[in-house]
């Protein structure tokens, strides 16, 4: 497995972030993202994950909710690359797929656009 520390692996988080174009961060709404070590036990592979309620989906009684939550997992993605130029690739690939979550596009849609 690949060596990277835990801040590195932010560092690159924060990179892909700030790659995201501006029109784009403006609208973003009520999200937060996260670095975790490991994802949920039940999908051990997973380099990503979304929860909330994409802005697509909100109406009206969208009031006082908890923040949207994007996870990207260090340990499956130190797992899947073998040089830290492909972690730096698919933590971009990760989080690109994960904030469209946060804009309603479906995994689906994901892969057809090459961000599966």
């Amino acid at each position: 497995m690949l060596e990277m520390s835990g801040e590195r692996f932010e560092e690159l988080v924060a990179e892909a972030l700030d790659t995201i174009p501006p029109e784009l961060t403006r609208v973003m709404d009520n999200v937060a993202v996260f670095v975790e070590d490991e994802p949920p036990a039940d999908d051990p592979e997973l380099l990503g994950l979304y929860e909330g309620t994409p802005l697509t989906e909100r109406g009206e009684w969208y009031a006082g909710v908890l923040a949207d939550r994007i996870s990207v997992y260090r340990g499956p993605t130190l797992r899947y690359c073998a040089t830290e130029d492909e972690v730096v690739a698919e933590v971009a690939v990760t989080v690109v797929h994960e904030v469209a979550h946060h804009f309603g596009i479906d995994d689906e849609r994901l892969h057809e656009l090459g961000w599966g």
